[in-house]
């Protein structure tokens, strides 16, 4: 199997969520505060969700929240951040 054929296919399928308007979010190395940030998102993104975990509960725009979404290989943000239209989970749980 291909790596990046797979990638690329998966990524045609996700749809992409807003952030948080007015917000700069943290993106993090794994579902948690307690991971380290690798990069920060600009304020007004669009977002891919590949799947969710639960983690380090988190108080944002949109609630309070232990879920993480993942946007990016090793990359995760805090739903309490993302408008999903859902307090729940809408993606399947990380493996």
């Amino acid at each position: 199997m291909v790596l990046g054929a797979s990638t690329t296919a998966d990524a045609a399928t996700v749809k992409t969520y807003p952030t948080a308007p007015g917000v700069r979010i943290n993106v993090r190395s794994g579902p948690g505060t307690n991971y380290s940030i690798i990069r920060v998102l600009v304020e007004n993104t669009r977002v891919p969700i590949f799947c969710q975990t639960p983690g380090t509960t988190v108080t944002g725009t949109y609630g309070t929240t232990n879920i993480w979404d993942n946007i990016d290989n090793g990359e995760y943000v805090s739903d309490a951040y993302v408008q999903t239209g859902s307090d729940g989970y809408i993606a399947s749980r990380c493996a």
